[in-house]
């Protein structure tokens, strides 16, 4: 799988990203911004506007002439002013036709969201409109301004203000974006792309790639470092593991070839031995005659466990009941460590009408191993209950008499040539029925063994049964007691 093009690494979404935010958080800082500006600039005016109309105090008669009215006026860029003193008296500066006016702006119990929304309706205005703004003076509190001033200059001082604040947004995010870039590009994205090589690597060629070479790191990337280079390592590990079982196997399948041709001439000389005169010989001739068929039964599991690889399935519609009665009987066809055929009783007390879609020679041999442990456990009989699994499916409960497992065979359950429960076993029986299972989308656990018995549960998955499935439904839960 090639990598990345640039345009679509980790490193330029960063960077697109990093703009992205960074403007971003330059419109929110703007909205309250421009609506400061906004009245900061109406508060320069209603501050010369005070100014202007004090000049009309500094006359003898209280009146100033048109002349210097207009000259007031026009260096406070209004129309009109009017400037009231706590003691109620007004002085008032004005043109000699005031235009109409189209707006009214009180600044004295204005709050911040109406600033801000009269800020960016003034921003959206495309009229010349004439307002009135009334507010405190900010050269003295007490005092009340009224003023009528065109809209339009305090517009363009706006955009001229947004103007700058957008050149300087740019910048920031450009320089924020780059030290970012850079910043997560060193730490980041170039040790994730060596990461990422070194994955790619190892999938193309497990064995031959050299060792990752993690780094010195404490953080998350030097943890993920070292645990794909210990991740190399098991997996090479494997590879030469496999190497060598499968070596293995094919030496076991020449000498299991050999052995059974052997034990074959032995068993057929044993079987005259039965008819010996001898009371000793025909004493001793069935653990004999035992011997060698477990010796051919460990060669028969051993060649299949080593053969079969990934189960293959075939699958098919199987009636459940025959099926399990089948197994049983074959199961049933086994010698005791004595020696003795097993005298067990197999009860199939799954219901008729049920039919999967499984392979049946390999769920059948799953059910044989079961009960073939169970006989030579020395179980006396072998139940088979059908119970609805939990979340759909199904759940076959092989039960058996007998002594239990002990401890060691509990404790290396399920695996292969470790987790036998008798002397002289290898334990493959349940390590290849748990594959059979498994195989079908379905799992083999161990669901109780005490000194009255075992019971083991075949789960099998959800979508199995093909007919009768609307017995699924009467059938007992996976955690109702076994029927007696």
């Amino acid at each position: 799988m090639p990598l990345p093009s640039v345009t679509r690494s980790l490193s330029a979404k960063l960077l697109v990203l990093t703009v992205l935010f960074v403007l971003l958080a330059e419109v929110l800082i703007y909205t309250p911004s421009i609506a400061r500006y906004r009245l900061t600039y109406l508060e320069e005016r209603l501050a010369a506007a005070h100014l202007a109309a004090l000049s009309v105090e500094a006359t003898p008669d209280m009146m100033v002439a048109m002349e210097l009215q207009n000259e007031l006026l026009a260096h406070v860029g209004a129309h009109a002013v009017e400037l009231i003193r706590p003691d109620s008296r007004v002085y008032m500066l004005s043109r000699s036709m005031p235009p109409t006016v189209d707006a009214v702006f009180d600044l004295r119990a204005a709050m911040a969201p109406r600033l801000t929304a009269d800020a960016f309706m003034a921003l959206a205005q495309r009229r010349d409109r004439v307002i009135r703004v009334i507010g405190p003076s900010p050269k003295d509190p007490a005092f009340q301004v009224e003023m009528v001033i065109d809209e339009r200059p305090m517009i363009r001082a706006m955009v001229d203000f947004s103007g700058r604040i957008l050149a300087l947004s740019v910048a920031i995010s450009l320089i924020a974006a780059v030290l970012v870039f850079v910043s997560l590009t060193r730490l980041l994205v170039r040790p994730m792309r060596r990461l990422t090589e070194g994955l790619v690597a190892i999938r193309r060629d497990p064995d031959g790639t050299p060792p990752f070479q993690p780094s010195a790191r404490t953080d998350e990337i030097g943890v993920a470092e070292r645990e794909l280079a210990d991740m190399q390592a098991t997996i090479r590990s494997a590879l030469r593991q496999r190497e060598r079982l499968a070596a293995l196997g094919t030496a076991v399948a020449k000498i299991n070839h050999d052995l059974r041709a052997i034990l074959s001439t032995a068993a057929l000389l044993s079987e005259r031995l039965a008819e010996s005169a001898d009371p000793e010989v025909r004493r001793v001739t069935p653990r004999l005659m035992a011997s060698i068929d477990r010796a051919v039964e460990l060669c028969g599991q051993t060649m299949t466990y080593t053969r079969d690889g990934l189960l293959p399935l075939a699958r098919t519609e199987v009636p459940l009941r025959p099926l399990v009665e089948e197994a049983g009987a074959e199961a049933l066809a086994a010698l005791r460590p004595d020696g003795e055929r097993a005298e067990v009783r197999w009860d199939n007390r799954v219901p008729d009408g049920l039919t999967v879609r499984a392979d049946a020679a390999q769920l059948s041999r799953a059910l044989v191993n079961l009960g073939r442990n169970a006989a030579q456990a020395g179980a006396a009989a072998v139940t088979v209950t059908l119970r609805e699994r939990e979340g759909g499916g199904l759940v076959l409960l092989v039960a058996d008499d007998g002594p239990g497992l002990p401890p060691r065979a509990r404790d290396n359950l399920f695996q292969p040539f470790a987790g036998s429960a008798r002397a002289g076993g290898v334990g493959l029986g349940l390590a290849i029925a748990r594959e059979v299972l498994r195989a079908h989308g379905g799992d083999l656990r161990l669901a109780e063994s005490t000194a009255a018995g075992t019971v083991f549960a075949l789960e099998l998955p959800a979508g199995l049964v093909v007919e009768g499935a609307g017995r699924v439904g009467e059938l007992p839960t996976s955690d109702s007691p076994i029927p007696d």
